[in-house]
Formats: C-alpha cells, sequence, structure tokens
C-alpha cells in the first residue's frame, strides 16, 4: 500500500511539473512576433512571415499551400 501511495505521488508531481513547464511565458514558440498568442488552440497566419523561426531553405507553392490548409484534415486542392 505504501508502495502504491508513493507511485501515486511521484506521478501527481511529474505531471504538475510537466503542465507548468508547458507553460512559457512567450506564448507559442511558433508564432512570429505579431501572431496571436491568446490561448493553446490560436492559428498563426500562413507562410513563412508569420513563423518565429522562418525556414532556411526556399518556400515553394506546396510548402505555401500545405500550411495553409492547416489544421485542416483535408490536403490543398490546388495540385
Amino acid at each position: 500500500m505504501r508502495f502504491i501511495l508513493s507511485l501515486l505521488a511521484i506521478g501527481g508531481a511529474a505531471y504538475a511539473l510537466t503542465r507548468k513547464a508547458g507553460r512559457s511565458a512567450s506564448g507559442n514558440a511558433a508564432y512570429a512576433d505579431g501572431q496571436p498568442r491568446k490561448a493553446h488552440d490560436d492559428v498563426r497566419d500562413a507562410g513563412p512571415d508569420a513563423m518565429r523561426d522562418p525556414p532556411s531553405g526556399r518556400w515553394s507553392e506546396v510548402d505555401q499551400a500545405s500550411d495553409q490548409s492547416f489544421p485542416a484534415s483535408d490536403p490543398p486542392g490546388n495540385y
């Protein structure tokens, strides 16, 4: 019984720490300055200008279409 209570206490502490660590003061990490940061389910604008860390390579039309379709489940229709 003592072992089970110890495991529950460790699990609860680990859960609390991971929940607290998941919240950063800077908001959503993938968002550039000026993008919405009010909640975890905000949707940023599409394109590399709206990313905090833009891609280092060339941004193609396929990349743009894919980024614009997120988080939709359907693929872009302009292929």
